[in-house]
């Protein structure tokens, strides 16, 4: 039976992520320590014993998930868990960037350095206040891609994330996803909600960022995975590393197809995932897409215990 591994974008985060695991096995301890020398820094502390406003900051989440991703998928290789037992990595967003560590397609040192740069890349891309995202729940994606488009003679406005059936995240200018936001409201949808970001990601106003991670990945070796890796600018499995580092310049600007990177799981045949790291978000979203595909969260030692179980 081929499995899936998941792992985990922002908005997962939790101060402690990851700390159960670095007391019970080595190797993902080594894991926080790789990352705390890579950055300069002790990111650990702040995972595990920090505010979680600081942690939230852009800069620090997408490195700290990672961290916490990459220690859960070395605890399962530590208590003897076979790769071959894989059929696909997937990650949501910065996720797709833990999914190409667990593969050994960028270093662990090199992806905390990325997602450091591209945090901080995403926040300077867009002055504080001229940005925004907003969830819109109970509307299909062409229905939210109209409201996007109507939504655009005030600014920018693009769908960010396709994350399930009934949920679509905008993302642009505070005038124009307002606009979609009011929109989406008159055409029936169940709920609209302001997200709490610090920048609009994944959309056209993200150029500057995607500029600044060209330069970055063209500098960084990239090998082929171990693994194929469910592309989320193009919900198909990837293997080339010159595909991949062209994907992760396009990934900032670009939709997150999560929605259709779950049913490509489920066309060949995947009835079984893993979320890695921390939280149960994704493990919510694969249920809403698909309920033949059983997915489970691994964030602590008994997680992966478990996980090992049903992998059997």
């Amino acid at each position: 039976m081929k499995s899936a591994l998941l792992f985990p974008g922002q908005g997962s985060q939790v101060i402690g992520m990851g700390k159960d695991l670095a007391e019970n096995y080595s190797t993902s301890k080594q894991v926080f320590d790789i990352v705390d020398e890579a950055l300069g820094e002790k990111l650990s502390d702040l995972i595990w014993q920090g505010d979680i406003e600081e942690l939230t900051l852009t800069r620090n989440v997408q490195p700290a998930l990672m961290a916490a991703s990459v220690a859960a998928y070395r605890a399962l290789l530590a208590e003897g868990f076979s790769v071959t037992s894989i059929a696909y990595m997937a990650g949501h967003s910065l996720g797709e960037y833990s999914a190409l560590c667990a593969a050994g397609a960028i270093s662990l040192e090199d992806t905390a350095r990325l997602l450091r740069l591209r945090g901080e890349a995403m926040q300077e891309a867009v002055k504080i206040g001229e940005g925004k995202m907003a969830a819109i729940l109970g509307l299909e994606i062409n229905a939210v891609k109209e409201i996007a488009e109507l939504a655009s003679d005030l600014g920018v406005c693009d769908i960010a994330n396709d994350n399930d059936p009934k949920q679509i995240v905008v993302s642009g200018s505070i005038e124009a996803v307002n606009r979609a936001m009011e929109i989406a409201t008159e055409k029936g949808a169940r709920r609209v909600v302001e997200l709490t970001v610090s920048a609009p990601f994944h959309c056209q106003l993200m150029n500057p960022a995607a500029e600044r991670m060209k330069e970055a990945l063209e500098n960084t070796e990239i090998r082929n995975p171990s693994v194929p890796i469910i592309a989320n600018v193009t919900a198909e499995p990837v293997i080339n590393s010159d595909e991949i580092r062209s994907n992760l310049v396009k990934q900032v600007t670009a939709t997150v197809r999560w929605h259709e990177s779950i049913n490509h799981l489920s066309q060949k045949q995947i009835t079984n995932a893993f979320e890695l790291g921390s939280g149960n978000v994704l493990t919510g979203l694969v249920r809403r897409i698909d309920r033949n595909i059983k997915c489970f969260p691994i964030c602590n030692s008994q997680q992966v215990k478990s996980a090992l179980e049903r992998m059997e």
